[in-house]
């Protein structure tokens, strides 16, 4: 069982940058690691997925070209750098983990995720 906890999220304006980070308890090497985000009143949306070794990334549509999804499995932390941030990328950002050492694929349905942490508030003002 691994624990997650996002740091890194807060104010900032639109058209910066910030980053994100996800801290894992155990080895993340045997993980595929994803971001999601929800507001309230709306289901929990898929923002970047990243395969065990970092090989594979995935990203959603709104978010392609703007964020970077990266990992380092020997601090056994993952990364979503977020740029040319939007007021509508504002939301609770949220780490997930899926055991699947050797896979090196990712996933974009939450269903698919093991591990949650508890998230990150990320809001862009206008």
């Amino acid at each position: 069982q691994v624990q997650l906890v996002e740091s890194g999220g807060g104010l900032a304006q639109a058209g910066t940058s910030l980053r994100v980070s996800c801290a894992a308890s155990g080895r993340t090497v045997d993980y595929t690691m994803g971001w999601f985000r929800q507001t309230p009143g709306k289901e929990r949306e898929f923002v970047a997925s990243i395969s065990c070794s970092g090989g594979s990334t995935r990203y959603a549509d709104s978010v392609k070209g703007r964020f970077a999804i990266s990992r380092d499995n020997a601090r056994n932390t993952v990364y979503l750098q977020m740029n040319s941030l939007k007021p509508e990328d504002t939301a609770n950002y949220y780490c997930a983990a899926r055991y699947s050492p050797l896979w090196e694929g990712t996933y974009d349905a939450p269903q698919r995720y093991q591990y949650w942490g508890r998230g990150t508030q990320v809001t862009v003002s206008s």
